[in-house]
């Protein structure tokens, strides 16, 4: 009889909706033992009596992310798969935005992902062997108006991953960014909420208008979360996986903006925005 392999462990951050929570879902269905850190704990409560771990998380208090680790390897002995998901959106005029929230931004979508990501890497480098996925956004390729700090942290996350799957390399570990674009989630909708809260009465008001007019057309259809969750799933399982998956319905834009000058680039925008 074949002997069976030992279910891998995984952590998957900012587990409670959205995108995290696809992804767990999907890789409890694989038979990872899946561990969801939440900061609102009390919402992954359904996601326990299916089987997966809910674990209290918060990626800007690092006593938590230690506290997070700790709990896993003693339960588990280790972490094999890192899925760094915990981040929101911060639309609104780089003018009109309060430098205490781009900080919690760049706190959150990156320091709290790197502060992760140097918690865990020890347990795979002990073993040789691991995979960090990091979850940016088509918004880590390409820009729009009024999502400065958003870009802002999502390009770090691209280049931060960029380094780090070179210095891990050779320790057996892989680095993988994933870039989902046009999906739905909360984060979406509080985004253009936060957009109207600080730009919609100052010299931007208008953009902003035609920004939120954007996001929310009917023409721009949006993906279930799912999509990510199963793409996910499919890299965790690949032995040689690609430095980089796009998904979601925008996609396509990271393959057009590659090929188009700076100003073609803008006058697409002012065409959208129109």
């Amino acid at each position: 009889m074949k002997k069976k392999t030992p279910s891998k462990t995984v952590l998957v951050t900012g587990g409670s909706s959205g995108i995290g929570r696809s992804i767990a879902l999907a890789l409890h269905r694989e038979g990872y033992v899946v561990y969801v850190g939440a900061r609102r704990i009390n919402r992954t409560e359904n996601l326990k009596t299916r089987g997966l771990r809910p674990l209290e998380l918060d990626v800007t208090n690092d006593a938590s992310m230690q506290s997070a680790v700790k709990k896993i390897k003693q339960e588990s002995g280790t972490i094999d798969i890192l899925v760094n998901c915990a981040g929101f959106g911060l639309y609104g005029a780089i003018e009109d935005t309060p430098m205490a929230d781009a900080r919690e931004q760049m706190e959150v979508n990156l320091f709290g992902l790197a502060r992760m990501t140097q918690l865990v890497l020890p347990l795979m480098r002990s073993q040789l062997s691991g995979k960090i996925i990091n979850i940016s956004s088509v918004g880590g390729k390409i820009t729009t108006p009024l999502g400065g700090w958003y870009h802002t942290s999502k390009f770090a996350v691209e280049g931060l991953s960029d380094s780090l799957r070179n210095e891990v390399k050779q320790l057996g570990i892989d680095v993988i960014i994933v870039e989902p674009g046009g999906v739905k989630t909360e984060g979406r909708d509080a985004a253009m909420r936060y957009l109207m809260r600080v730009s919609d009465q100052s010299a931007y008001g208008n953009l902003a208008v035609k920004v939120l007019k954007l996001y929310t057309s009917p023409m721009n259809r949006i993906a279930e979360p799912q999509v990510v969750g199963d793409l996910v799933a499919r890299i965790v399982k690949a032995k040689n996986p690609r430095p980089r998956y796009a998904s979601g319905r925008l996609r396509w834009a990271i393959l057009t903006r590659r090929f188009m000058s700076d100003r073609a680039y803008d006058r697409m925008i002012a065409i959208l925005l129109k």
